[in-house]
């Protein structure tokens, strides 16, 4: 049995944190799986994983050691797919993160379209609000709605967006229109805990200045569907993405303010690490992503 096929099944249980989880998820026998990483154990003379009867943990050496068999076994399937592409066959699995955001809106169609149109490419979707460390963790992408800051990462925008501060009209009725930001500290807010400044929401000041204004509120919350439904039943006022307010603005449920103060510069991106070679199957699902959206915006 050749090394790297018992780097890929140390990788995929690590990947899937447990045995029986990988052995479901690749579609071997948990038997086959541990033999494999028992026999690398045995090569290296290293003990990788730590194994009790209900989980297991990596030990130094094996966090060592998949974070460069990792690199290694992209860098060997980046290869297979660059000689794939020549001939026109592209596929294998794509390893991607993506927030509940994305998936859950209209947006998230991208990833069905994309399943459709290339069936020979297996999207492995992993949905988390949290930002993700793509070398790390073993992702190929992410998607994320965010601003930009600067990192390590490459990252090629797929659609701009913007934020709406919004609130229903019964709470403005009870609590009245913000006139500028630093009035939201007396008004109940509700917060999107997934947002990077949390309680201090940001906003244009006067000239260049940014205003920084602590909010608080009855509900924290880590989703952006959960927040809007607290803002249309009246809790407070909500910073929300625009396709996930537009509905509810559009019915009247929800009405925006201080339009002229929010910061711009927010996108939705695709990020995926430096690499000596891109894969075909994340350069075309790339390309999709942005063709998707273009289609859209000119629609």
């Amino acid at each position: 049995m050749d090394t790297l096929t018992r780097m890929r099944a140390f990788i995929d249980v690590v990947e899937a944190e447990g045995f029986s989880a990988a052995a479901r998820k690749i579609g071997r026998s948990k038997a086959l799986l541990s033999k494999y990483v028992r026999e690398l154990e045995d090569e290296l003379g290293a003990l990788l994983l730590n194994r009790t009867t209900r989980q297991f943990s990596m030990t130094e050496a094996g966090h060592t050691y998949y974070r460069r068999a990792s690199e290694i076994v992209r860098e060997v399937d980046s290869l297979a797919d660059a000689v794939r592409e020549s001939s026109g066959d592209v596929r294998g699995r794509i390893k991607l993160s993506a927030p509940r955001t994305f998936a859950d809106a209209p947006i998230g169609q991208s990833l069905i379209d994309f399943a459709k149109q290339y069936p020979d490419i297996v999207l492995d979707i992993d949905l988390d609000d949290r930002f993700v460390d793509l070398v790390e963790e073993g992702f190929d992408l992410a998607v994320r709605i965010s601003r930009l800051e600067n990192s390590s990462l490459i990252a090629r925008r797929l659609a701009p967006f913007s934020v709406r501060l919004c609130a229903s009209p019964e709470l403005i009725a009870k609590h009245g229109m913000p006139a500028r930001a630093q009035d939201l500290a007396r008004i109940p807010c509700i917060v999107d805990t997934n947002g990077r400044g949390l309680n201090n929401w940001q906003f244009k000041g006067d000239g260049s200045d940014t205003v920084s204004v602590s909010v608080s509120g009855p509900i924290e919350v880590n989703s952006p569907m959960a927040a809007r439904a607290a803002a249309v039943s009246g809790l407070g006022f909500t910073i929300l993405p625009d396709f996930i307010a537009a509905p509810d603005l559009d019915s009247g449920r929800l009405v925006t303010a201080l339009d002229d103060r929010i910061l711009s510069g927010a996108g939705i991106f695709a990020v995926y690490p430096h690499r000596r070679y891109l894969p075909a199957k994340v350069r075309v699902f790339v390309d999709f992503l942005v063709q998707w959206f273009k289609t859209r915006e000119s629609a």
